[in-house]
């Protein structure tokens, strides 16, 4: 089963109380391509970066199974790039930089070969974009996940609600579906979205783990204690990227399967704030992620 993935590859700088970067490798199509590859599914990506983009950062990518073809590198422009500072509890973060270059005019391009992807990832973007990649397939792939944040329902609500009328999941913090509801309970929240169109909702808690909700049904999924978070840059994307990188290797839509997808969603996101950005996932084993999601296993089993 072929998955494509749309989002941003771009320039992180971090800075947390364990250290700091310069200019690293980050962006939502990143780490969303990166996580689903561990599940050895075609990875395919649509992006677009500047000519200041690293030739091996690119290789890097496509060491790891993901195919470039989509990914447009506009000539005499610059990357995505942002900065930002954690704080000590690392669940808040303040901007320092945003440089939108070549995101500013992204026009998603699907290659012909891309087509007839049958899982579509649809990482944090405007909701135009989103909405036109969707429109530029040529068939409906088996299921659709969206990412998307508080800054798009500031700015452009009709627009990201006319997408949510496209999709099949939708995947968003507590703080945004309060925001999108209008409601503050996150089970009345969230059957509140679920009336917008995607028949089914996830929302990330952070370090508190993750709901899925698909009409009366629901399952929480603990988020494993670690020792140490070094940097949570791109938690959610690879949470989200393992999550439709399981469906598309079981290439099962069932909500049973989606539980699971869950639990390997968030054992990836477990592995990424070990590290700054993307280092953990790039030195990741297949074996270590199974381990892992016993550990998942474990936390949550329990007899009555």
């Amino acid at each position: 089963m072929s998955l494509l993935a749309i989002g941003s590859v771009a320039f992180d700088a971090i800075e947390t109380p364990f250290g700091k970067t310069d200019k690293i490798i980050g962006g939502a199509g990143t780490f969303i391509s990166l996580s689903s590859s561990y599940f050895k599914t075609p990875v395919n990506l649509v992006a677009v970066v500047g000519e200041d983009f690293p030739q091996e950062y690119i290789e890097l990518l496509q060491n790891k199974g993901i195919d470039t073809t989509g990914l447009q590198i506009k000539q005499g422009e610059k990357s995505f790039f942002w900065a930002g500072r954690y704080h000590n509890n690392m669940n808040s973060r303040d901007t320092l930089v945003t440089e939108l270059n070549v995101l500013a005019n992204f026009d998603p391009i699907v290659p012909a070969e891309y087509q007839d992807c049958e899982y579509l990832m649809l990482g944090n973007l405007t909701p135009a974009v989103q909405k036109t990649v969707i429109e530029r397939l040529a068939n409906r792939p088996k299921l659709i996940v969206m990412d998307t944040m508080n800054f798009w329902m500031d700015i452009a609500m009709d627009d990201l609600k006319a997408v949510l009328q496209m999709i099949d999941v939708l995947c968003i913090n507590d703080e945004e579906a309060r925001q999108l509801s209008g409601e503050y309970s996150l089970r009345v929240a969230a059957k509140k979205i679920l009336g917008m169109g995607s028949k089914t909702l996830i929302i990330k808690k952070g370090e508190h783990g993750a709901l899925l909700f698909q009409g009366d049904k629901l399952f929480f999924c603990p988020a494993l204690p670690l020792e140490e978070v070094f940097d949570p840059t791109g938690a959610g994307d690879t949470f989200v990227g393992g999550f439709i990188g399981y469906l598309a290797k079981t290439d099962d839509i069932s909500f049973e399967n989606m539980k699971r997808a869950i639990v390997y969603g968030s054992a990836m996101a477990s592995f990424c704030v070990e590290k700054f950005g993307t280092e953990r996932l790039i030195d990741l084993t297949y074996e270590e992620l199974l381990s892992r999601v016993q550990e998942f296993k474990e936390l949550a089993g329990f007899e009555v």
